[in-house]
Parts: C-alpha cells; structure tokens; sequence
C-alpha cells in the first residue's frame, strides 16, 4: 500500500487527487493550524475514499516560528520554520506505516519548498535511502519536488471544490491574511482562476 501526508493544504491535497494511495496520514504535532488542517484532511479523504489515519504528539515545545505562535529561531530561513519538521513528520509517519503495510509513503513538496533545506529533492532522497535501510523498507517519494503548486495542482486534475478545503495558514484555524502561507494561497488562487476568483 501507499500514502500520502496529508496536511489539508493545497499541495498535499492535489498530490493526493493526482497519485491516489490507498491511505492518508495526518499529523496533528501541536502547530496552531491542527484543527483546521485535521478536518479539511478528513474531508479530502473521505471525497477520494481513502482510509485516513490521524496521529497526535505534541511537539509544540519543541517549535518555533509562525506555526507555534513564537518568534523564529535565529537559523529559521523563513518565519514558519519548526526545526527538523519534515524529518519529524516522515519518522512519525513512518511509524505508523509500518505498522500498517504501507511501502511508499509520498509527500506534496514542491519547489518553493526548497527555501529551507528538508524542503529540497537531496532532503527527501536521503531521507528515502534512510527509511528504506529500516525495517519494512518505506520508500519516501516527492512527485511534485520540481513543480510549482500552480504545475501540480494543474496537472492532478483536482476539483475547485475538493481545493476549497485547502487551509494554508500557518498561524491558526482561520486564515490570517498575512503568513506566508496565506500569501502562497492567495498567490497561486489567483494564478489558476484569476478574476474568477
């Protein structure tokens, strides 16, 4: 079996339209937005009938920037910078995978993401060869690594609709209007429907 990190934003939601796996995961590890990306995961999974696991471990402690409601590190390249994130989110992913027969477990990165280094194709190509070292051999794959969110979303061929759900804030369960991901939102919306928007 396969899955995907679905974390209810536009890049995981439309990976998940264009490839679909049989699972989702989504992780809820103490960032602002969890409620709201939770439920939109929900909805996205149940509309392309995929099983939906849900894991929850509190690291907020462990955060910083935008996605704790704190001030970013003095190494964070861009304000919603949690150390070590993706690297977090793909060993408790993999956790569960394992433990479920999943064999590949993708995630929706996509070129903008390499402004922070677990963001880039060397991150998840190592990231690759050390999961699939350990035992049950996941494999990790991007399939949108070299692609804007506009390319993927284009190319998955997912609903205006089932994008509705999408929540990109990075400092809570409604959309702020002013983060970073808020900005990717608004930016890539217009890009797709333009005025129709």
């Amino acid at each position: 079996m396969r899955a995907v990190l679905l974390s209810g934003g536009m890049d995981s939601i439309a990976l998940a339209h264009w490839k679909r796996p049989e699972v989702a995961i989504t992780i809820d590890y103490g960032q602002k937005a969890a409620a709201t990306e939770l439920a939109a995961a929900a909805e996205v999974a149940r509309g392309l009938a995929m099983r939906h696991e849900t894991l929850r471990v509190d690291c907020s402690s462990l955060g910083s920037g935008d996605m704790v409601g704190g001030a970013p590190l003095a190494a964070a390249p861009v304000t919603e910078w949690w150390p070590f994130r993706n690297q977090m989110l793909l060993t408790l992913a993999g956790m569960r995978a394992v433990a479920i027969g999943i064999v590949e477990l993708m995630v929706g990165s996509v070129a903008s993401d390499g402004s922070h280094a677990d963001g880039r194709a060397e991150f998840y190509a190592a990231a690759d060869r050390l999961m699939s070292l350990q035992e049950g051999g996941i494999r990790v794959t991007a399939p949108a690594i070299g692609m804007t969110t506009a390319e993927l979303i284009r190319t998955s061929g997912v609903s205006r609709e089932m994008l509705g759900w999408a929540h990109s804030c990075h400092t809570g369960p409604l959309a702020c209007g002013d983060c970073r991901g808020c900005h990717k939102h608004f930016q890539v919306t217009e890009e797709l429907y333009g005025d129709a928007y």
